[in-house]
């Protein structure tokens, strides 16, 4: 997966929109203005790219415990944010762009339910 990939991914989910809120680095995806994605510029040019991602705790316990490329959310609440280390080849594609999904899914579920029914 390469930037561009990322980003026409995440952009064209409904209602996302793409940030610099941080500095000229950090790239934020939200949906209905809050965060489901963000990746620095920078460490994806050098190679060592990664995209924090919210999940589900327990489900990113069992993410952490299965790969290696999953560790928890750098500068984010280790909690309930992963970092997910896309240039380490032991994910592939398919499995990145569920963890995009599922971040996005986690966030329109913490929505009031009249954001949620506008989404849809």
């Amino acid at each position: 997966m390469n930037i561009e990939e990322f980003r026409n991914y995440c952009i064209n989910k409904k209602e996302v929109t793409e940030h610099f809120p941080f500095d000229d680095d950090t790239l934020v995806f939200k949906v209905c203005n809050k965060m489901f994605a963000l990746a620095s510029l920078k460490r994806w040019e050098s190679g060592d790219a990664f995209i924090n991602l919210k999940c589900d705790p327990d489900y990113a316990q069992e993410l952490r415990a299965e790969y290696e490329s999953i560790k928890p959310g750098y500068h984010m609440h280790k909690r309930l944010w992963n970092s997910v280390y896309v240039h380490s080849g032991e994910l592939a594609t398919q499995q990145i762009l569920h963890l995009i999904d599922h971040s996005y899914d986690m966030v329109i579920k913490g929505l009031s339910k009249k954001l949620r029914d506008a989404l849809n």
